[in-house]
């Protein structure tokens, strides 16, 4: 027997991934903020590049979360 769809906490739990993705853009542009002479030119480039698909993510996030808002 399947479960009953419970939708009720989706829009709580997409606003928490938000809230975490960008405490991990922040986390990591302060690290590259303390460390960055001592960071590789692949590692710094690695880093950009992730916060760049966070910031991506976060954008599609926020879609999801309007839709859950409105039903």
């Amino acid at each position: 027997m399947d479960k009953p769809d419970n939708r009720a906490d989706n829009a709580e739990k997409i606003q928490n991934a938000i809230d975490n993705t960008r405490d991990n853009i922040q986390a990591t542009n302060d690290y590259l903020d303390e460390h960055a002479d001592e960071i590789n030119g692949e590692e710094l480039h690695n880093l950009k590049h992730k916060n760049e698909k966070r910031k991506r993510a976060i954008e599609g996030f926020e879609a999801e979360y309007q839709d859950e808002k409105n039903q």
